[in-house]
């Protein structure tokens, strides 16, 4: 199982996650505390957003551990974003570790990433595949899990107007990707149990999932922080960018700093973040979201 962090709110720096925090998800990377294993070696991947060049994201993904990258640690003490999606990687079900199968994914203007495990993913990949546009088909370049899980989160928006609300049209292309992939595994799979954090983003809007069908219940850590965690960048020039006037949300699969009142995602649940918005907690229902 990996860890991962995504942020929304004034632009911070990379290192306001990965490196200051107490906790931090470099930190996570060598000594996870809600893991079995602490280790989270496989690679990384940060993904950041810079609106005032491109809707569409940067990202950066190597298969060296986070905590041994001078490179990562050079970038993010320099680069600032108002949405960051970073990931550390455990890899699962025997994937291979290259830089292909580093999260986060990208699709255009949509970046991706998970912590968790599809069940008997060997036995249902092809089924996965099967339905898929050729846009989502063509977007899977590696053998993981969790970019197949993306490329039919894709395939789900696709199918969708884009009309609307749109954080609210993501967050049910993304519980109905999560349904659509329980029944391909409870059909194909042996009904093996599925750990679905999922969090995909546009750069102005998320959807984070924290899902498990275990049979005794357990799911992978997951919270989040409604304010400020560290001071944002060019806060002496406010008046220059509206996205700098938003409020802040960090979710995290592990609290990045004691004291701070993080809050526990619920499992079966979703949180959606909006731009200007506070904070929307749904439940995931196989019918649509729910209130």
């Amino acid at each position: 199982m990996c860890r991962f962090t995504l942020y929304m709110g004034p632009p911070i720096r990379l290192s306001s996650l990965l490196i200051d925090p107490a906790h931090s998800l470099i930190r996570q990377s060598v000594e996870s505390r809600e893991r079995e294993e602490p280790l989270n070696g496989d690679g990384f991947g940060v993904g950041w957003y810079v609106p005032e060049q491109s809707e569409e994201p940067a990202v950066f993904r190597s298969i060296t551990p986070a905590w041994n990258n001078r490179n990562l640690v050079s970038l993010a003490r320099v680069v600032a974003s108002p949405c960051i999606l970073a990931h550390v990687r455990a890899a699962t079900q025997s994937s291979g570790v290259n830089e292909a199968n580093c999260h986060p994914f990208r699709f255009q203007r949509l970046l991706c990433m998970h912590n968790g495990d599809v069940g008997s993913f060997r036995r249902v990949r092809r089924h996965l595949l099967a339905g898929l546009r050729d846009e989502a088909f063509d977007n899977v370049y590696g053998s993981t899990d969790s970019e197949h899980l993306f490329a039919v989160v894709v395939d789900e928006l696709l199918s969708r107007p884009d009309e609307g609300d749109p954080a609210r049209r993501l967050a049910a292309a993304l519980n109905a990707a999560l349904f659509r992939i329980l029944d391909v595994v409870r059909r194909f799979g042996e009904a093996a149990p599925c750990y679905l954090n999922v969090a995909v983003a546009d750069g102005h809007h998320a959807a984070i999932s924290r899902y498990s069908d275990d049979p005794d219940g357990w799911a992978d850590s997951l919270y989040y922080l409604p304010q400020q965690l560290y001071q944002a960048a060019g806060t002496q020039t406010p008046g220059r960018r509206r996205h700098e006037q938003s409020d802040c949300v960090v979710v995290s699969s592990e609290r990045l700093t004691p004291g701070d009142p993080w809050i526990e995602i619920p499992n079966r649940h979703l949180l959606v973040l909006s731009r200007g918005a506070a904070p929307r907690l749904l439940r995931c229902e196989a019918g649509g979201l729910r209130e």
